[in-house]
């Protein structure tokens, strides 16, 4: 079997950030990446599905809709994909958007999306402080990312 191309990234040597995953048609991959890998310094579920509910939830109400397809968290614990289409938004207009929506979530008030048994099958750990801590951590890392910076 081939490789994956997430299997290819040497995880000794990448730190925080936000990378260019790949390409798929015309959909784009974005890995957000927000712990060091292989450190045993995990997101916790909780700040995990805190931050998916906040973001998810700005990005598909954001002008930019139409154009996301996907935002979900590693299997790994260390961060997050972003799937766009690359059609509809270059590298550098996803990027912008991802900074306007984790400074949305930073200073996110009011109820957590989809905090309910009806809206969300594990909704019991979801908080809102959470998302906003991990939220406002990955804003000022990503604050002077540029398109330059996308690369492994």
């Amino acid at each position: 079997m081939e490789r994956i191309a997430s299997f290819q990234v040497d995880h000794n040597k990448l730190v925080p950030g936000l990378y260019l995953s790949r390409r798929d048609g015309k959909v784009t991959t974005f890995d957000l990446r927000f712990k060091k890998p292989n450190t045993g310094d995990l997101l916790s579920n909780a700040e995990m599905h805190s931050v998916e509910h906040i973001i998810a939830t700005l990005l598909r109400n954001s002008p930019q809709k139409d154009a996301v397809v996907y935002f979900g968290p590693m299997g790994c614990q260390t961060g997050f994909y972003f799937l766009f289409d690359g059609e509809q938004l270059t590298d550098g207009e996803a990027l912008d958007l991802l900074k306007a929506v984790f400074a949305a979530g930073a200073d996110f008030s009011g109820p957590m999306p989809g905090k309910s048994a009806v809206e969300c099958g594990n909704y019991r750990n979801l908080e809102v402080s959470l998302a906003k801590e991990q939220c406002a951590y990955y804003r000022d890392l990503i604050r002077g990312w540029t398109v330059e910076k996308l690369a492994y």
